[in-house]
């Protein structure tokens, strides 16, 4: 289901990113609200749950901060993690060698600012799924499930796939000769979500209602330290626009949940889900379609389209 602000080319625009999408070899899923008038919004089937790889970590830290604000978690908690055991990833803790501690804090930096699996999957330890669950209930957030986070969908996909590594079945869902193992993208069994939920967190987050306000500001600090500028901020290359995200990647899936912050103050949650139709772990721009499609809502959204 698709909508467009009240009073616009709902058509049109949708009309014009599905081509967007097409044209980049994705199927699209979108949602760009301002965020003080959430009824002023463009979404293409924003409604559909899909795998969100990892910006289950933007929910993930709503809950830490949660906890933190009822006592029940001490953010300078020293945490230890060895060598062995750890979740595997690009980047982070998973490629080191040795054994590594921080404070639980700093580990929520590290999975939200690098995407660190190995910090994400410590940090959901100590946090709880029933806690992350709760807070998604609390939040509204029907359709939002961890099903256990990174090392849950990477769990499943050894059992779909047969193969004997994660390695080896992140190459297997990759090569383009072979189909996908069925259920491998089904988000009844993995971390999944909705453009709209995941919209509507990062607004409760940039208005201090996701949790308390120093909370809430350690999450929109965190989410502007993402390095990434391949996704959303492709789409908005300017020192004057700020962007705060969160990317997300598993096989076909490129997503990011972000905010976007303009000159004049005018403020856009955005976010954008695609599944590409070829399973190459490279598609410039199947991520760039991500940036360019925000924009174009948020251009739409202000007029200017």
């Amino acid at each position: 289901m698709s909508a467009a602000a009240p009073g616009r080319d709902g058509r049109g625009i949708e009309r014009t990113l599905r081509e967007m999408f097409e044209d980049a070899g994705v199927r699209g899923r979108l949602h760009v609200a301002e965020l003080h008038r959430p009824a002023e919004r463009v979404s293409i089937d924003a409604d559909e749950a899909v795998l969100m790889g990892s910006v289950y970590k933007v929910p993930l830290t709503v809950a830490y901060c949660r906890q933190v604000d009822a006592g029940l978690l001490d953010p300078r908690q020293r945490v230890t993690l060895p060598p062995q055991g750890r979740l595997p990833g690009p980047t982070g803790i998973s490629q080191l060698s040795d054994e590594v501690s921080m404070s639980l804090r700093d580990l929520v930096v590290m999975m939200m600012s690098i995407s660190d699996n190995a910090a994400a999957d410590a940090v959901l330890g100590l946090v709880g799924p029933d806690a992350v669950a709760d807070t998604c209930r609390a939040l509204g957030l029907t359709r939002t499930r961890l099903n256990g986070g990174a090392a849950g969908t990477l769990r499943r996909l050894l059992e779909r796939t047969g193969a004997e590594s994660v390695d080896a079945a992140l190459a297997l869902i990759a090569d383009n000769d072979l189909a996908a193992p069925a259920g491998v993208y089904d988000p009844a069994w993995s971390t999944s979500t909705t453009p709209a939920e995941m919209a509507r967190l990062l607004r409760a987050v940039w208005l201090d209602e996701a949790a308390s306000p120093a909370g809430c500001a350690f999450i929109r600090r965190t989410m502007a330290l993402q390095p990434w500028q391949h996704r959303l901020a492709s789409g908005f290359p300017y020192d004057e626009v700020a962007v705060y995200g969160k990317t997300g990647t598993f096989g076909v899936m490129r997503h990011e949940a972000g905010v976007v912050e303009l000159a004049g103050g005018r403020t856009y949650t955005a976010v954008v889900f695609t599944e590409a139709a070829r399973a190459d772990r490279r598609l410039p721009r199947a991520d760039a379609v991500i940036g360019a499609a925000a924009r174009t809502a948020v251009e739409h959204l202000r007029g200017w389209g």
